[in-house]
């Protein structure tokens, strides 16, 4: 008996696959190669929640509105300078599911070992866990453990399921955004990025870089406590705000405008990103997020990222002019424009 899973996913597939494509590394990042073989496999499980297009799903149970959202974890190597998978992990998922304007809640925890992984490093891994979800103020409430052969995986590889509470009435989702909206951007941006290829080639800078890595749900709180009508958040993961905000703009079929001297940008990042050709606009980040609101609240949630720990350099950076085909361009600081797309493959694999 055939798998009708499996004949309505290959009915879905003629327009976006050919017989001859395979999956490469490079579909593991943010780029356009990631977003094609994402939307090639939704026809699959159409339906309204993933119609969003948002970094997690809000669904109703009675008159409750939860948010749920999935990652998985694979990130070389797996301890990096200010963070490790275990913290990644928990502050990943629980970011995702605050992105979706929600209160998390509940993760679970999925294990893939490899055969001979020492049990003090995953005993690291699993304090490293314990410690954010407490941070975080979420329970780990269920989990799986897989043991795979020696080599065929790396020590260590993490998914989390987290489950949220949504509080309000807003939508906070793509297709909420308007024209005439702000764009704010909640920190500095690329070093975690950075911080990985630092570790994953032994290089030492003139600074220590360190990874952003962050929990925002608590930044999110501050923004809804004040009341503020947020229409969208997107946290700036692989691909960078690049492929957060036209992620955001193809979904909503609107034109953003983003003004590069106003992101902020720490020297020493933007000296390795030169060394390594690197645009930090595309570089990830683990502890960074967009948010959009009407442009008379602009100031009053800059205010409101500001006075959390991790957006006291939080700025305005953009804002959205209009209908369109959802397309991004970037103003320089010469004041000459370019249009900003999704790469077609990922400049660090393996980054999260």
């Amino acid at each position: 008996m055939s798998d009708p899973t499996s004949k309505d996913f290959t009915a879905a597939c003629p327009a976006p696959f050919a017989a001859h494509d395979r999956v490469v590394l490079a579909h593991g990042g943010g780029g356009r190669a990631m977003h094609r073989l994402i939307e090639g496999m939704l026809g699959a499980f159409d339906n309204e929640a993933l119609a969003a297009r948002h970094d997690g799903a809000v669904v109703s149970v009675g008159t409750t509105r939860l948010a749920v959202s999935t990652d998985s974890y694979v990130v070389r190597p797996m301890f990096f300078p200010g963070g490790d998978i275990g913290k990644l992990a928990v502050y990943g998922t629980v970011n995702d599911v605050a992105m979706c304007g929600a209160r998390p809640r509940w993760l679970s925890v999925g294990l893939v070992l490899e055969e001979g992984t020492p049990l003090e490093t995953l005993g690291r891994v699993v304090e490293s866990m314990r410690r954010a979800a407490l941070e975080t103020g979420v329970a780990i409430v269920t989990g799986d453990t897989k043991v795979v052969e020696r080599g065929k995986g790396d020590q260590v590889f993490v998914n989390t399921t987290g489950i949220g509470v949504v509080e309000h009435a807003l939508r906070i989702e793509p297709a909420s955004v308007r024209a005439g909206d702000a764009v704010l951007l909640s920190g500095d941006i690329g070093r975690h990025g950075m911080a990985i290829m630092a570790a994953r080639e032994g290089l030492a800078f003139e600074s220590d870089i360190t990874s952003d890595c962050a929990p925002l749900a608590a930044m999110v709180q501050g923004l809804l406590t004040r009341g503020l009508e947020v229409h969208c958040l997107r946290d700036c993961t692989r691909g960078g705000v690049t492929s957060a905000l036209v992620e955001i703009a193809e979904a909503a079929r609107l034109e953003l405008e983003l003004d590069e001297a106003a992101v902020p940008v720490h020297e020493d990042v933007r000296a390795a990103c030169e060394l390594f050709g690197l645009d930090p606009l595309y570089v990830a980040n683990e502890g960074r997020l967009v948010c959009f609101v009407p442009e008379r609240e602009a100031e009053a949630a800059l205010a409101a990222l500001r006075a959390d720990p991790s957006g006291t350099e939080a700025a305005i950076v953009g804002r959205v002019t209009g209908a369109g085909r959802g397309t991004v361009t970037v103003r320089s600081r010469y004041g000459t424009a370019r249009a900003l797309d999704m790469l077609n493959g990922e400049q660090l694999p393996r980054i999260c």
